[in-house]
């Protein structure tokens, strides 16, 4: 018979311990341990033998199933092309980001036999209410309340079952078979180990919302992100009006793709091209401000990086990132003042990706950095001209991947000039400025006098 015993679990990270204690030693949280009662089965019982498996060949005769249009091109576009029938998707996001509108829609339109669209967080009618704000009509969805699991099997097991499920959210879904509050690491791994079980079955594609934690990560244990194949986090800032979603793991498709999407009175609408969205309302005569060609997954995105160094009033001057790395900042910071004899002390540093995006990749440093130059000088960066380049701590200006796809990008929104990396080539209209070393870039404003003071 077995027997439960009690440990005390990590509900952040999802380690356990023998017995309490206010500090997780595995992620460093605080008060995030509490106890949980599990079932555990006495040595020997449940050893029998196994069923032997029934192993087939890899190359395979089934015909391969076809990819599920969602109607969304964008929500394709980050899935690969399509939703996997028997797949298991994690969509993470803030509260009020828009996930569940996004799924909504989602399961309004997609193609097959219907969606079942379940919810644990809000009534029948509430779902209702969202839907005709929004304008839909799914005539083959059908809406559904419930947080115990084992009902939530029994629409797996119709005689045919949807073709897309929603679960919103995983965090309050529970089995009855466990004591501890939905939400807890033992019920978040259990749920979700049983739902796509069922979905792999059933060749069910099965969305899971997932609450963050105010690091930004899903909450709950992190196996949760190895059990499903797809994770999608749902980006963007309240006060602007458009979101990102970007799938950080597929293994259906490529990772780091992103699709955008605008929020409007009518849900979430689709933006073909991103880069004139997030460049509508830049001006080419303002000092500080550079535009960045950037490759977000497959599809290269143009977007401006803005730059304020003004005096400081503090001992120590401040420095402030929004859509950038901090520390990636301060090293082009010191390759400045190292390689450049470009001077910031006693000054503050402002840095901001305009509209909101996240910028991860290092081909930003150059742009970055002739930012932060105009802002000094108080000389715009030419008219029509876009930056990208890597930078090395030596001063040097090193390659980027994809330069043809950056460059084809922003001839085709009217841009005539670029600082790129030496070496670069492409065959279009656009003139090519290639540097090999950042003073080159700073040789290009007209710097007051003193504040290259040191340069070699």
């Amino acid at each position: 018979m077995a027997k439960a015993a009690a440990q005390y679990v990590c509900q952040d990270c999802g380690a356990s311990y023998r017995k309490w204690s206010g500090r997780c030693e595995s992620c460093g949280g605080w008060n995030t341990i509490t106890q949980e009662v599990v079932e555990s089965t006495p040595r020997g019982v449940g050893r029998a033998k196994g069923t032997p498996l029934e192993l087939v060949e890899l190359k395979g005769h089934d015909p391969v199933r076809a990819r599920i249009p969602t109607g969304i091109a964008e929500l394709d576009r980050v899935a690969g092309g399509g939703l996997v029938p028997s797949s298991a998707i994690l969509v993470g996001g803030d509260p009020g980001i828009g996930k569940s509108t996004l799924l909504l829609q989602v399961a309004c339109s997609v193609a097959g036999s219907g969606c079942v669209y379940i919810s644990g967080e809000e009534a029948a009618e509430q779902v209702r209410m969202r839907a005709n704000r929004l304008g839909l009509t799914g005539d083959t969805v059908r809406l559904g309340t419930a947080t115990n699991v084992r009902d939530v099997l029994t629409v797996f097991d119709e005689p045919k079952p949807p073709t897309v499920i929603v679960i919103d959210s995983i965090q309050t879904m529970y089995v009855d078979t466990i004591d501890s509050a939905p939400g807890t690491v033992s019920q978040v791994r259990t749920c979700a180990q049983e739902l796509i079980k069922a979905a792999k079955r059933r060749g069910v594609v099965l969305f899971l919302v997932g609450h963050v934690t105010k690091d930004g990560q899903i909450a709950g244990p992190r196996v949760l992100e190895h059990m499903v194949d797809t994770v999608l986090y749902f980006e963007g800032e309240r006060s602007h009006h458009f979101r990102i979603l970007r799938a950080v793991k597929n293994r259906f498709g490529p990772t780091d793709e992103i699709g955008v999407f605008e929020m409007g009175d009518r849900g979430l609408g689709e933006v073909a091209n991103p880069s004139s969205l997030f460049l509508s309302s830049r001006d080419d005569d303002i000092s500080g401000a550079a535009v960045f060609a950037g490759v977000e997954g497959t599809r290269p995105v143009l977007v401006e990086i803005e730059a304020l160094v003004a005096p400081s009033a503090l001992g120590t001057p401040r420095r402030a990132v929004v859509g950038w790395d901090s520390a990636r900042l301060a090293m082009v910071l010191a390759v400045l003042e190292a390689r450049c004899g470009l001077s910031l002390v006693g000054r503050d540093v402002y840095l901001n990706v305009a509209g909101g995006l996240r910028v991860n990749e290092p081909a930003a440093d150059l742009a970055v950095a002739a930012a932060l130059v105009s802002s000094v000088s108080q000389v715009p960066l030419p008219p029509g001209s876009v930056v990208f380049g890597e930078i090395g701590l030596s001063g040097e200006v090193r390659a980027v991947n994809q330069a043809s796809a950056r460059l084809k990008e922003a001839e085709k929104l009217g841009f005539s000039s670029a600082i790129v990396p030496k070496g670069t080539a492409h065959g279009g209209k656009i003139k090519l400025t290639e540097v090999n070393r950042l003073v080159e870039v700073v040789d290009m404003f007209e710097i007051e006098s003193g504040a290259t003071a040191g340069a070699a």
